[in-house]
Formats: structure tokens, C-alpha cells, sequence
């Protein structure tokens, strides 16, 4: 699959078939994440990878109980370090590049599960708290984003986009 198919292919799954997922591609998803770009190299990246039910039942219920989180075969918690990346950065590390670090480990993730015929879903409305005592998760550790990873059941049409001539500036302003 081509990148550009891969960009403008890729869906937001919600809806997942009651197969497995290999160790091996969730392997991928992840060495793809750990390519991503990060400031200063710092990699502040940790992934929590979940199969048990239990936990993704957790999962859900801090997801403000969206079902779908639970009913896929795996979860991915993509987490940043703000302690590693405050090393280096400060208080911006902390509170910016270790999230601009994770997203772009997030997309990476979403782009390969799309081009391996996987779906996924960014699910990033969930309750903090409540994630990372379902992750267990150590003073420093941020939960970002939670990744549902399984084969589409369904797959919704593609949404609307705002138009270059809407969002792109020149010089200024």
C-alpha cells in the first residue's frame, strides 16, 4: 500500500471481527511506533499492550464506556514519560513535547495497522485516572491515547475535509 492510499484510506474502526491478532503484527505496530520522530531523540514512548478482558473491560469504563474498547482483541496504551522528557526540555517537555512525541508514535501505529488490513480507533476521551489505575501506571507515566487494533467488521465512509484554501496561510495570519 502506498503512503498517500495509507493516509487517505485509513478509517476510525469501531467495530471489530471476533479474530485475533498475531503477537507477531502487533510486534510491527509497535517497532513502527518506536520509529517515530521525538524531540531530542528522547523516545519518552511506553506502550501497554492489552488482551485480557479484564483489563480492557477497566479500559472501557475509563473510555466513558465505549463498548468498542473492550470488544477488541487488543489494546494498545500508548503512554509518555514526562519525567524523561523534563530531563532534558523542562516544564515544555513535560507538558508538550513528550505529547507531540507520542502522537506522532500514534500515527505510526494507525498508518501500519491500516496498510496490514487491521483497524484502529485514536481514543483519546477517556478518564486519566481512572487509566492509569486500570494500568497501574508509575508517578511520571501518562496515558495519551488508547488504541483498539483488530480486523474491521465495519468500515465507515470516508468524512469530509476542510479544503486547502481554508487552513493554509502565508507568511502570517
Amino acid at each position: 500500500m502506498e503512503l498517500e492510499e495509507a493516509i487517505k484510506g485509513r478509517r476510525s474502526i469501531r467495530a471489530f471481527k471476533p479474530q485475533d491478532v498475531p503477537e507477531e503484527t502487533v510486534e510491527k505496530l509497535i517497532d513502527a511506533a518506536r520509529h517515530a520522530p521525538s524531540a531530542g531523540n528522547i523516545q519518552p514512548w511506553e506502550f501497554v499492550i492489552a488482551r485480557n478482558l479484564e483489563t480492557k473491560q477497566k479500559l472501557a469504563r475509563a473510555a466513558f464506556n465505549q463498548e468498542f474498547v473492550e470488544e477488541a482483541p487488543v489494546v494498545i496504551v500508548v503512554c509518555a514519560d514526562k519525567n524523561r522528557s523534563s530531563m532534558r526540555y523542562g516544564i515544555r517537555g513535560e507538558t508538550l513535547y513528550c505529547i507531540q512525541d507520542t502522537a506522532a508514535a500514534i500515527q505510526n501505529i494507525l498508518l501500519t495497522a491500516h496498510s496490514l488490513g487491521l483497524g484502529t480507533c485514536w481514543v483519546g476521551a477517556f478518564n486519566e485516572d481512572e487509566a492509569k489505575k486500570a494500568l497501574k501506571t508509575p508517578v511520571g507515566i501518562r496515558p495519551v491515547a488508547m488504541i483498539p487494533v483488530g480486523y474491521p467488521d465495519k468500515t465507515p465512509s470516508q468524512r469530509g475535509r476542510r479544503p486547502l484554501n481554508q487552513i493554509v496561510r502565508h507568511e502570517t495570519f
